[in-house]
């Protein structure tokens, strides 16, 4: 028994080898195994001459995103249904994966999981990568004895939540982009080309009109405390983005703020009810109690507003309380999502009208990113226009100033 258990913990690694067959023919491939030792003692009994062996690197990379994790649950989710055994489906998302990172987390996870792990413990010591919401869904696959229409219903909701934030992101990079851009091109008129400009001025002899000195002095402390400038905003903006990651209490008033915010808090709500929706939706059709559901359904949800009322319906729902009672009650849901839970409770598919409201909900998001791409260009053309070209008239007052007076 010891020396199946030492067998077992024996941490393997992924080699490339090359070599000739029987027939002399050049063949290659990958293999996973304890060392090279065993790579060439392996191919030798399969009748492979070998000429080269080596070990994959699996350090460096890029860091593993949401993007990667969706991907791979559909990639499992597929071959799982067309039949192929767990440890060869990780096998082959594992070998056709561009990024190390992701590679070796794959193969720890079939370690795991060849060793007589749970797909859903395996998954649990990855919490980074695969939370809560992810792990319940596959364990309750497991132990129904359907993973991989779970799987599938996993990689749905995987696709659905990256796509509404890759709508959100691209609402707000627009703006965003733009005032960057903005910030630069002050920054440089102010240090390079109104400096030039006040040294042609002082040449005049003439008092320059109150535009012009306003600019000027602008430029004057600019110039002198451009590192002070910069670094109370970037160092103002590191500390506020770590207050907003650690502090509870900041995380709560920001999203609330959030939410309040004309045009894009209302773009901000909606997306974050399409998600709580379709968490909620996603768990409970896969046959998760409803109390445990909400365990996950308000951290998915992306806004502390809405954990906070997931936590009191969850509070509710367990003393025996009607799911849309409870929703009610927090006062942060629309009407129209309380009707369907509603009639999805009275009816028996609540899981169905859930998603349902998340479907209405991401189709109102996608119409008001495209509604805000071409509601914010005006505005920033009259923000950049009104900028620019006053600090541009500004230094040419004196300039029609000394014209008039020729």
């Amino acid at each position: 028994m010891a020396t199946a258990s030492a067998a077992r913990n024996i941490k393997e690694f992924v080699f490339e080898w090359e070599g000739k067959d029987k027939n002399g023919k050049t063949v290659r491939g990958e293999i996973r195994s304890g060392g090279e030792a065993a790579v060439s003692a392996m191919l030798r009994r399969q009748g492979v001459m070998i000429t080269k062996v080596k070990k994959r690197r699996m350090s460096g990379g890029k860091s593993i995103k949401q993007k990667d994790i969706a991907i791979f649950t559909r990639q499992l989710a597929t071959m799982m249904k067309a039949g192929v055994p767990l440890l060869q489906a990780f096998d082959i998302v594992a070998r056709g994966s561009t990024n190390p990172k992701l590679t070796r987390l794959l193969n720890d996870i079939r370690s795991d999981v060849e060793t007589g792990t749970s797909l859903s413990a395996a998954f649990r010591k990855h919490p980074l990568y695969f939370n809560a919401l992810y792990a319940n869904l596959v364990e309750a696959g497991e132990a129904g004895g359907i993973l991989e229409q779970l799987l599938d219903r996993l990689a749905l909701y995987e696709e659905k939540t990256l796509a509404l934030k890759s709508k959100i992101k691209s609402a707000l990079m627009y703006p965003v982009a733009v005032m960057v851009v903005a910030f630069v091109v002050l920054t440089v008129i102010m240090i390079f080309v109104i400096p030039a400009f006040k040294d042609v001025f002082s040449s005049f002899g003439a008092d320059l009109p109150a535009p012009t000195l306003a600019v000027i002095a602008m430029s004057e402390f600019f110039v002198a405390y451009w590192w002070v400038i910069f670094g109370v905003m970037f160092g103002g903006g590191y500390m506020f983005m770590q207050s907003w990651r650690r502090s509870e209490k900041m995380q709560m008033a920001m999203d609330r703020l959030l939410l309040r915010i004309p045009v894009f808090g209302d773009l901000i709500n909606k997306s974050v009810i399409a998600r709580w929706t379709r968490t909620l939706s996603t768990m409970f059709a896969a046959g998760v109690p409803l109390v445990e559901a909400l365990d996950s359904v308000g951290g998915a949800s992306g806004n502390a507003v809405y954990a906070e009322a997931t936590e009191k319906i969850q509070k509710d729902v367990s003393t025996g309380s009607a799911l849309t009672s409870s929703m009610q009650a927090t006062g942060v849901f629309p009407n129209m999502v309380l009707q369907m839970a509603s009639i999805g409770e009275e009816s028996g598919s609540l899981d169905h009208m859930l998603g349902k409201a998340a479907e209405f909900y991401e189709d109102e998001v996608d119409e008001m990113v495209k509604g805000l791409s071409s509601l914010m260009e005006p505005f920033i053309i009259v923000i950049l226009g009104t900028l620019i070209g006053g600090i541009v008239v500004s230094m040419y007052l004196p300039i029609f100033k000394l014209g008039s007076v020729v």
